[in-house]
């Protein structure tokens, strides 16, 4: 078990730019899904997708309950028929920022990991994690921020005890409140900082973090050096 402190980072809309709108592409491949493999009238889909998002976490949880879909039809189908090439670019200014991080960095995102690593690529940072937590969609029932089980799951993963050495970096208000509920600190991507008064701190984007958490680049003892492993050979689910 680690004594360092453990940054977690979610990775859409917060790893890069929410002006992307990575989302809207996202909710459109889910509501095609919804029309064009399950049959749902278009008129529904909107409703029913905002139903699935509040009550489970995700659309797929519902679809699953509801329509017992094929998680990996549905991951082709939507995450990975996403056009991200040439959206998300590489972020030399992030891989700066991650690389001068003196605790341990973690990938914690509600999304498979195919997609992931995909952004994560694109990014230019799928090296300059210690690992990743992700959610697993062919483990039934699987659990999702902000559910208390996957913020249990990301700490047993990160091997961290201790929520007050644990960070969150996150876009979404509801994980961002319950990372609060379990005694992490909280640093909310808000777009515009000044309208957020959530998490412990506010940001616009993400390169602002190093402005409100100083402390994670201080240097600390000869026991905070981490050896970096690819974010692609990381099996933790």
């Amino acid at each position: 078990m680690t004594h360092k402190p453990v940054c977690f980072f979610d990775v859409d809309d917060t790893l890069y730019n929410k002006d992307l709108n990575v989302l809207s592409l996202m909710r459109k491949k889910i509501q095609d899904y919804f029309v064009n493999e399950l049959g749902i009238p278009a008129d529904e889909v909107a409703p029913l997708q905002r139903k699935y998002q509040a009550t489970y976490g995700l659309s797929l949880r519902g679809v699953q309950i509801d329509y017992n879909v094929d998680p990996l039809d549905y991951d082709r189908k939507v995450d990975q028929a996403l056009p991200l090439d040439g959206l998300i670019k590489r972020d030399d200014k992030l891989i700066k920022m991650l690389k001068g991080m003196n605790c341990k960095k973690w990938v914690f995102t509600n999304a498979f990991k195919p997609h992931a690593v995909r952004c994560l690529k694109l990014l230019g940072v799928e090296n300059e994690f210690d690992g990743l937590t992700y959610t697993n969609y062919l483990v039934p029932n699987f659990n999702c921020k902000p559910e208390p089980a996957a913020f249990h799951r990301a700490m047993k993963n990160a091997g961290v005890t201790d929520p007050k050495l644990c960070y969150l970096v996150d876009d979404s208000i509801k994980n961002i409140e319950a990372a609060q509920k379990m005694g992490w600190t909280t640093v909310h991507v808000a777009g515009d900082a000044s309208t957020s008064t959530h998490g412990d701190y506010q940001i616009d984007e993400i390169h602002d973090l190093p402005n409100v958490l100083p402390e994670l680049w201080e240097p600390h003892s000869e026991k905070m050096k981490l050896r970096r492993q690819s974010i692609g050979v990381t099996t933790a689910a």
